[in-house]
């Protein structure tokens, strides 16, 4: 049985140092073809083992890039285009915040939120856009360890069923600083369902995940969902889902753009109750922890691995927590 927010934690993580990251080679493509700084999800074609060919997304760009993680080291490799939208010539991004895969295929989530806009100077065309192009999911199909991608399939449709939801649309198209909606995570629980995670809102001092059925996402109609609302504590969304064995791992962190401390949580993805595995207070509070991926027991717990936001190339950072 999981345990309520209030359990002690069995295993405190045993943290790296920024300086502790892995290498990656070749390079994360990033804004303007730059390098990546703003890497925000990680997902892997086989659960366990190594090598293991990966997709990473970058926030900031219009593609997903495949990586090979090996045990020590990530490997950059070719990319693929999610979306081509444009306004007035420009390219507008996905905001690409999960990525998951299930079922043959990779699954990246865009943010469904309003864009970053701290000065004021997007006009509301310009805001339309960019909400359009963020409220997607895309899903292909790929072979090889080289990323050869096919079958690629884009959806807008849980922006109709988030509409639908009482609970969510007051929150729609409004900015993250006034507890304005945006997703970032994703993960597909029995190739049947498509779990959805909120970084915000978060109602009532609880997080938000939404659960759709795939075929009514590609292809299908009808707004059918199911909302949970998980503990994760005081101010803090999703920022990012993992499918683990027959559970859900959930790193949360605060909802808001300012520094906080993170943590991770075991979910049977069934219920309202979730376990915590590990408070990140060892973590410098302005460091932002953005992608999950899960890599192996231990003898003590699991051993994750964590990519930053606002790092060089994610920084990707191994740490070991309590068993799930």
């Amino acid at each position: 049985m999981l345990l309520g927010l209030a359990a002690v934690d069995c295993t405190q993580p045993l943290f790296g140092a920024p300086g502790d990251a892995w290498p990656v080679k070749h390079k994360l493509l990033g804004k303007d073809g730059g390098k990546a700084k703003d890497v925000s999800g990680i997902a892997c074609a086989k659960a366990q083992g190594f090598p293991r060919s990966c997709l990473v997304i970058d926030d900031n760009v219009q593609e997903a890039q495949f990586v090979t993680v090996t045990d020590g080291k990530l490997v950059a490799r070719s990319t693929v285009s999610l979306i081509g939208d444009k306004l007035d010539g420009e390219a507008l991004e996905l905001d690409g915040e999960g990525v998951a895969f299930a079922g043959g295929r990779y699954y990246v989530m865009g943010s469904h939120g309003h864009p970053r806009d701290k000065k004021g100077k997007l006009t509301a065309r310009e805001i339309k856009a960019r909400i359009s192009a963020s409220s997607q999911i895309i899903r292909f199909r790929t072979k090889g360890e080289d990323g050869t991608a096919s079958e690629i399939e884009r959806t807008p449709r849980l922006r109709e069923i988030i509409a639908a939801e009482p609970l969510l649309a007051p929150f729609m198209d409004n900015r993250l600083e006034n507890n304005g909606l945006t997703v970032e995570g994703v993960a597909i629980k029995d190739n049947v369902l498509l779990l959805a995670g909120f970084r915000g809102p978060v109602l009532d001092g609880r997080a938000i995940v939404l659960s759709a059925r795939i075929d009514t996402l590609f292809g299908g109609s009808g707004t059918d969902h199911r909302l949970f609302r998980l503990p994760l504590g005081d101010g803090r969304g999703v920022r990012d889902l993992a499918v683990f064995e027959n559970g859900i791992l959930i790193l949360a962190g605060p909802a808001g753009n300012g520094p906080g401390v993170y943590a991770i949580y075991a979910w049977d993805g069934e219920s309202e109750e979730v376990r915590r595995l590990a408070e990140l207070s060892s973590f410098d509070p302005n460091r932002k922890p953005e992608g999950l991926l899960p890599l192996d027991r231990t003898p003590s717990g699991l051993r994750v691995l964590i990519l930053f936001d606002s790092e060089k190339k994610g920084a990707p950072t191994p740490i070991e927590i309590g068993p799930p």
